[in-house]
Parts: structure tokens; sequence; C-alpha cells
């Protein structure tokens, strides 16, 4: 069931932040994303703390992107890391470019 609730958030053109609202890391990127102006529906941001099956997702992320900490960020089905490789991408300007090959801006 984790997997197809992951499977079904990361199509496409959108980025999506898997994340728990007391998280750090996971505050770093959304506010990083906030920067960006997304066209609606693009940027989606779920918090998987109050879901019964929180460790299964987290044991998914781990098997796809090889690791289960969050924030786990996509643009479309490519896993871009956490919070810090946000900033860092966003830093370096590369982020912007990511975001612009997808369709996921105004």
């Amino acid at each position: 069931m984790a997997q197809e609730f992951v499977k079904a958030h990361i199509k496409g053109d959108k980025v999506v932040l898997f994340m728990k609202p007391t998280c750090s890391y996971c505050i770093t990127a959304q506010d990083v994303m906030s920067k960006y102006k997304f066209k609606p529906g693009h940027l989606e941001c779920i918090d998987i703390s109050s879901r019964s099956d929180m460790g299964s997702l987290q044991d998914y992320f781990l098997e796809l992107t090889g690791a289960r900490t969050v924030p786990r960020v996509f643009i479309g089905e490519e896993c871009i890391g956490g919070g810090s490789d946000v900033a860092a991408l966003h830093k370096s300007g590369k982020l912007e470019g990511m975001l612009v090959s997808i369709g996921a801006l105004q």
C-alpha cells in the first residue's frame, strides 16, 4: 500500500515533498520551494506524520531513494534528496532549471 501511495503521487510534472511538520529539514525544503512561483497543482506537500503506514512509507523511501528520512523531495519521479540537498540545488541555481524543465513554474 505504501508503494502504491508514493507512486500515485510522484508522477509527471509536479514536485512532491513527503514531510513531517516538526522536522527542521522539512521546513527548510518548504521554505526553499516557497521562493518559486508554481503553477496551481504542481507543488504538493504530504504530511506523513499522522499516517498509520508512516513506517512502511519510510521503508519504501529507503528502497526507492537510499534514505528513509524526511523530507523526501521528488521532481517528477526523480528524488532529489532532502532538505539540505534542496537548499544546495537552490543556492547553485540548478533547482530552478529542474523546475522549469518539467513545466512546474508559472
